[in-house]
């Protein structure tokens, strides 16, 4: 039996994971069966254009008709759509896949956590750059110690579609939408694959040091005279403890000129560092022992994680397919019964962190995480 699939959202992260959809079934064998069963969105016939084009098979304009229907429900909504879909997801024990940063607020992320601990339903959230198979493999040489004890995470998430104050305003410009914004929108992920790649070996961030800036204050209303207000950071950094003896250095932008998609972390440990950028996402740079210089590691392997699923070493792969591994291991998890990460749990973790650094930006001072 297939599982009946319902997506909210039609946009971008709605055209990611449909195309992730059609094409697990070609590359993966032993993905379970899926149907794109029910699209969710607010204009009919914008709605209807986007389910033929995705290939789903039904419409609803009201998310709340469309959780008896499916068997798996993806909330790919703006950040202040996550919380109440998911709940009442989780509630009617519905498995929910929602998108990146968790909630608007960290109060909104516990809720989202505990209707998933009281759930018998399967919940995850979107951080798809754990799935790069060069993370994984990253992942894999940390835990084996080849880094040694880790000593320094530096990570950045750099882009500049803001810095034209000319270009109008939009929902993540908004706090009460969005919840933040370069912070939320791109440094989650940062704080993310930090946690991922090095909480076994140097524990949690335990406390943190925030900067936050807003350069442009207000924006023009699309097809308007009118402008509105920006309530939200452009640009973050930050200094974290972990609980160990490691510290992290984070910023990301949307004013970053000349950076498009720039999400670059390095791990630096007492016997080798490691770096990965997204913008060249099929390699990592690898030093080890006393080397003199990085190693250029091309992960397209087909002993590399998920690389036997797609093509002849060398032949490289991009973005969209970290959406396929993705929705790979969550609905395998779901058909199995079997637990996922990141989980809600997980990701109201970096909720924190992100609630911690804004604290911190507000009151000029460390602020331990909670």
């Amino acid at each position: 039996m297939a599982l009946k699939i319902g997506v909210l959202g039609y946009r971008f992260m709605g055209k990611a994971h449909s195309n992730a959809f059609a094409r697990l079934p070609m590359f993966f064998d032993d993905a379970p069966d899926i149907e794109r069963h029910t699209l969710v969105g607010r204009d009919e016939e914008a709605l209807a254009d986007a389910a033929d084009r995705l290939g789903f098979a039904h419409t609803e304009t009201e998310w709340e008709d469309t959780m008896n229907e499916v068997d798996v429900f993806y909330n790919l909504g703006p950040n202040h759509l996550h919380p109440e879909p998911s709940i009442a997801a989780l509630e009617a024990d519905t498995p929910v896949f929602c998108e990146k940063p968790l909630a608007p607020t960290v109060e909104d992320a516990e809720r989202m956590a505990a209707a998933a601990g009281e759930s018998d339903a399967i919940a995850g959230c979107a951080f798809n750059y754990r799935f790069v198979p060069a993370i994984q493999y990253a992942k894999n040489l940390i835990d084996a110690g080849d880094l040694g004890t880790i000593r320094h995470v530096r990570g950045h998430y750099l882009q500049d579609w803001g810095t034209d104050p000319d270009d109008p305003w939009s929902w993540r410009m908004d706090a009460d939408l969005a919840g933040s914004g370069a912070l939320g929108d791109l440094g989650a992920h940062t704080v993310d694959l930090a946690r991922f790649l090095v909480g076994e070996q140097a524990g949690d961030i335990e406390r943190v040091s925030g900067h936050t800036e807003t350069f442009i204050e207000e924006r023009p209303v699309e097809n308007g005279d009118e402008t509105r207000p920006v309530t939200v950071d452009d640009a973050y950094s930050a200094q974290a403890a972990f609980e160990g003896d490691a510290m992290g250095t984070f910023e990301a932008s949307r004013m970053a000129s000349g950076h498009k998609n720039d999400h670059t972390i390095a791990v630096h440990g007492s016997e080798g560092s490691l770096k990965f950028s997204l913008e060249r996402l099929n390699e990592l740079e690898v030093l080890r022992g006393d080397s003199r210089g990085y190693e250029t590691v091309l992960v397209t392997d087909e002993s590399d994680p998920y690389v036997e699923h797609w093509w002849p070493p060398g032949h490289v792969l991009g973005w969209e397919h970290t959406f396929v591994h993705e929705d790979y291991e969550f609905l395998s998890a779901v058909a199995a019964g079997e637990h996922y990460e990141p989980s809600f749990e997980t990701a109201t973790g970096v909720q924190r962190v992100l609630d911690a650094i804004e604290q911190s930006d507000e009151r000029g001072e460390w602020v331990t995480v909670e």
